[in-house]
């Protein structure tokens, strides 16, 4: 495994831990070079899930370009990196055990929003206004009126 420090390929396995869907395998390595630690992840190479944008385009399912919007939403809030990693291997989880070969990009941003929502509601709200696209306020405010009312019950 190449190290992202200096790019050495010589590593060696630190420590092993399955996550707990059993579905990946974390590995801590250290640089025989630099002496660095960095983390991979194994895990087992699914058949593609095709992603169906709302213009009805498909494209191939990204974990990463699901995590970088994650990583957005949550700039600046107080959101464990480690979190964010879950709730995209859980969306991910998801979208696959459905069985299909396809899922809508709306699918997607539901479990996102409620995984969110979970997590941060300051991020919520920032993932939903860009998914959801707040047109005016009003549509903005019943979103938030939605949320408040939710945490009340």
């Amino acid at each position: 495994m190449k190290c992202v420090f200096c790019s050495c390929m010589q590593s060696r396995v630190v420590d092993s831990r399955q996550s707990e869907d059993g579905l990946t395998i974390r590995r801590r390595r250290e640089c025989e070079k630099c002496g660095r630690r960095f983390t991979t992840y194994e895990r087992i190479d699914m058949i593609p899930l095709m992603v169906v944008k709302k213009d009805q385009t498909r494209e191939a399912f990204q974990a990463d370009k699901l995590r970088h919007g994650i990583i957005k939403a949550c700039e600046k809030r107080p959101v464990p990196l480690s979190d964010i990693d879950d709730l995209v291997r859980e969306v991910e989880r998801r979208a696959y055990s459905q069985g299909e070969a396809e899922i809508t990009s709306q699918a997607i941003g539901e479990m996102v929003m409620e995984g969110l929502k979970k997590l941060d509601e300051v991020a919520y709200v920032r993932f939903a206004s860009v998914y959801r696209q707040f047109r005016d306020i009003q549509t903005f405010m019943d979103e938030l009126n939605k949320l408040l009312r939710d945490g009340e019950g």
